[in-house]
């Protein structure tokens, strides 16, 4: 095989970032989508919408049973967001990087919650965690399908 069956494979996938209402009233929707683009990954869907509550307690389902999970459903539905599915070669990892730790304090500088946000109740973005969570959340989002 040589050096390159040393490398590890190359993944198109693609994943879901949501862009909570923080981020649309502070009009970063250009900035976050131009980091996804500049890393070459591609907007395979995207659309401005007010979630619906069953929509975002669906989506945040694993917590139902946690302290937070009421005021992450009424965050996520209190103003418009912004739903992106993005795809390209490994975009679940490469976006989970390029979005920062949760908590923005602890996020690395050059990411979007190390860059743009200061606490973890408005931490701008989610993002999927894993391929099974995107494709999960993806058809959640986006029922109509992607390009």
């Amino acid at each position: 095989m040589g050096e390159l069956g040393n490398l590890n494979p190359i993944l198109m996938e693609t994943t879901l970032v949501l862009i909570k209402p923080g981020g649309v009233q502070r009009n970063l929707i250009g900035e976050i989508t131009r980091r996804i683009e500049a890393r070459d990954l591609r907007i395979s869907g995207l659309k401005l919408i007010r979630a619906e509550l069953a929509t975002v307690e669906e989506h945040y389902a694993e917590h139902r049973e946690r302290p937070f999970f009421a005021s992450v459903c009424d965050y996520l539905t209190s103003g418009p967001i912004v739903a992106l599915a993005v795809s390209g070669t490994n975009s679940v990892k490469a976006i989970r990087a390029m979005m920062g730790a949760t908590n923005p304090l602890e996020a690395t500088p050059g990411t979007v919650r190390g860059d743009l946000a200061l606490t973890i109740d408005d931490n701008l973005v989610h993002s999927s965690s894993d391929p099974e969570a995107a494709a999960r959340e993806l058809a959640l989002w986006f029922p109509e399908g992607t390009f």
